[in-house]
């Protein structure tokens, strides 16, 4: 369905008087902060305004030009509010009498010249300026004010809401801008803001009332207007389209926060690897099975701690993660605890599944080993190595050692023996068993089934 795009435009146009509105004090661009901010624009008590005829002179330049009503009596007011570059309060503005009423510009549009009306030309006095940049003036997180601007004259011209498009906003602007340069009332420089719009955009279905509108202050640029206008546009008609409304605000336009290319390269680069691409390399690096992958990269402290642990081993990715899955999994759950809590780093438990693959102990004694070392009772990166050798765990890999202990289990046995040469199987299983509680669970297991093998063949 289609769109009519409605938008005004409120121009501030700065009068090129020599001196304020109300005060003598300069209104020379670029001095040093606060150095052409008079009693009366920095509003100290008993300081009484005096109207600047040449910012007068030329309102009334402009009305004259626009063919509006000269409003031979005008009045002015207080525009209250509360902000640190406003020393009074309020701001001296005109309302209900503005100097000039009506009048219109001819512009370039789509279709052949269309004509914008206008509804007011009011004097006013700008603010001061908020300076939030840290350098030689201002330390870092320290905001400034510059009371320099307090009180320049600003004209500014508020048209009726009759342009359709971003197009027509900015033939308006550059049409308004060459007028306000032709007629000399102001310079124009954009940069020194000089002349800066306010944007009121809103959208509505054909034929209508009129939307609610939001006012996009401070373009001081034609491009930037076109671009903020037509970004707003498209906010505007897809949260409709949405189910969502549109709230009266105004919003800013911030042209040096935009997302360029660069700035999406850089994050791109600063980027953690995504789960999904994580459990790929998972599976295709560590050979592990897609359930594995899945749990260990749940979150990125666990596969943090899964990779260091790894990288400690030198590569062992499949005790890495059954013992991770396993006995940390279990420990953590019965903390109620995630990784990040973990009593046992990714450097400890490497250090004690080292211990299991060069057969300094057994897979069950490091069980034992690992419950002491999450509970406590030693520290450090040889914290493992320090509880085996308090307990005493070292796994029994002497050969003649273990054959002294199948001998005696195998002698003390002789009716299980004999149920295992009459081909029972479990009973094989049985003196495995008695053998490793002989050696109290220290025993070498392999050495132990080759050695019992052997035994029970003689």
């Amino acid at each position: 369905m289609t769109w009519e795009v409605v938008i005004g435009l409120e121009t501030h146009t700065q009068l090129s008087t020599a001196s304020k509105i109300f005060s003598g004090a300069s209104t020379a661009f670029g001095a040093a902060p606060n150095t052409q901010a008079s009693a009366v624009d920095i509003a100290l008590p008993g300081v009484l305004p005096v109207l600047n005829r040449g910012a007068v002179e030329r309102a009334i330049r402009f009305g004259l030009a626009v063919g509006g009503t000269i409003n031979k009596r005008s009045v002015f007011a207080r525009k209250n509010y509360f902000y640190p570059d406003l020393p009074k309060g309020y701001q001296i503005s005109q309302y209900e009498i503005p100097v000039v009423q009506g009048g219109s510009i001819t512009i370039a549009a789509k279709n052949g010249e269309k004509i914008v009306h206008l509804t007011r030309a009011h004097l006013e006095e700008d603010a001061g300026k908020s300076l939030h940049e840290y350098g030689a003036q201002l330390s870092h997180g320290v905001t400034g004010i510059d009371l320099n601007r307090a009180g320049t004259p600003l004209l500014e011209i508020v048209s009726e809401p009759e342009m359709s498009s971003s197009d027509e906003a900015v033939a308006y602007a550059k049409a308004l801008h060459g007028l306000v340069r032709w007629i000399g009332i102001c310079d124009g420089n954009m940069q020194e803001g000089s002349f800066r719009c306010d944007a009121n955009v809103s959208v509505r279905r054909p034929g209508a009332p009129l939307g609610t509108r939001c006012e996009i202050k401070n373009l001081n640029s034609f491009r930037f207007m076109q671009d903020a206008i037509d970004y707003e546009v498209r906010r505007q008609i897809a949260l409709i389209e949405q189910g969502g409304t549109v709230v009266q605000e105004t919003r800013l336009f911030d042209p040096d926060r935009r997302i360029d290319e660069s700035w999406i390269a850089r994050v791109k680069t600063e980027m953690p690897e995504l789960p999904e691409a994580m459990r790929a390399r998972f599976r295709r690096v560590y050979e592990l099975p897609p359930a594995d992958a899945a749990i260990l990269t749940s979150t990125r402290e666990l596969a943090k701690y899964f990779e260091n642990t790894v990288e400690e081993l030198g590569g062992s990715s499949t005790i890495a993660s059954r013992w991770i899955l396993g006995e940390v999994a279990a420990a953590l759950n019965r903390d109620q605890a995630d990784i990040s809590a973990a009593k046992v780093s990714a450097k400890q438990l490497a250090a004690l599944l080292k211990r299991v693959i060069d057969n300094t102990i057994s897979g069950k004694i490091a069980k034992e080993v690992f419950d002491a070392m999450w509970a406590g009772e030693a520290s450090g990166e040889n914290a493992a190595d320090a509880i085996i050798a308090n307990k005493g765990l070292k796994q029994i890999s002497d050969v003649g050692a273990v054959e002294k202990i199948v001998g005696a289990v195998i002698a003390a046995n002789p009716a299980i023996v004999a149920e295992f040469r009459a081909g029972k199987e479990k009973a094989f299983n049985s003196l495995v068993g008695k053998v490793m509680a002989a050696s109290k669970g220290k025993a070498n297991p392999a050495q132990v089934n080759a050695t019992l093998k052997k035994k029970l063949d003689e």
